[in-house]
């Protein structure tokens, strides 16, 4: 089953946008960007329109608007729209790797009567590059009472064979400190450390590079949006610093130990 035709307007047509787009627009829906940047040209190369002009975006009559910004910018984009201009009831749906955030901003700023996606495609331009299929993908459906653009929206990523998880903005958090939080940080610690592959790695040091390479690719405003807009990560991070400091005590106990046999 593929969904059916959207007309959907993307504000933020940074890289992980046009990763989502080209997928979209191969599945017949009509998309229009409205960004900082000028992506005039891109988009005329992708059969798509750009809009430079933030109320003739709002204006154009989109089922969709799919907010792709930064985790860090999101407030001042979306408290900056002129959301009066809206011409009919819309579907607000955010991307953001945090959740809680986003809701309660588009619960705070938006009209009424229109709807409140909030999801998270749990993989990007690197891991999704052959395909989705069975990548996750997360999603709340925080206020909905268009069930049929809702649906048609999150069939875009089923009919892609994405592994449809429902669960609450809350449960996500929580989950993704414990993960992606988690994960991020130790490939920043690994990078600060500036650790690089030996000619004897093993297979666990293989996979610390590559946990330290991909953090890298990311950018630290990313990073660290992770850390201020998820309330649960401030407690992995003094759990990281705990686990840390118990290990030191244990090898210094050991050291001592050691050190007084051998006297």
């Amino acid at each position: 089953m593929s969904s059916l035709p959207l007309k959907i307007g993307i504000i933020g047509f940074g890289p992980f946008a046009q990763f989502l787009v080209k997928t979209m627009i191969k599945q017949g829906h009509s998309i229009r960007a409205n960004s900082r940047s000028d992506y005039t040209d891109l988009c005329n190369q992708l059969g798509i329109s750009f809009f430079s002009d933030t109320t003739a975006f709002i204006e154009s009559q989109n089922d969709v608007i799919l907010l792709c910004t930064s985790i860090l910018s999101l407030s001042k984009v979306i408290k900056s729209l002129p959301l009066d201009c809206l011409k009919q009831p819309t579907l607000f749906v955010d991307v953001l790797s945090v959740k809680e955030h986003p809701r309660d901003l588009m619960l705070q700023v938006l009209p009424r009567d229109s709807d409140v996606l909030c999801t998270h495609p749990m993989f990007g331009p690197e891991s999704g590059r052959d395909g989705w299929k069975d990548l996750s993908f997360m999603y709340d459906k925080v206020r909905v009472t268009n069930e049929a653009t809702c649906s048609s929206f999150l069939q875009i990523f089923a009919s892609e064979g994405c592994k449809m998880m429902e669960m609450t903005c809350e449960e996500h958090d929580e989950l993704s400190a414990r993960s992606q939080f988690v994960t991020h940080t130790v490939g920043r610690v690994l990078a600060e450390m500036e650790i690089e592959s030996t000619p004897i790695d093993t297979k666990g040091f293989q996979k610390l590079v590559q946990v330290k390479e991909s953090a890298s690719r990311d950018s630290f405003d990313l990073f660290s949006g992770l850390f201020i807009h998820n309330r649960f990560a401030k407690q992995q991070l003094m759990n990281i610093e705990l686990a840390f400091e118990t290990i030191k005590q244990q090898l210094v106990k050991k050291t001592n130990e050691e050190d007084s046999e051998q006297s």
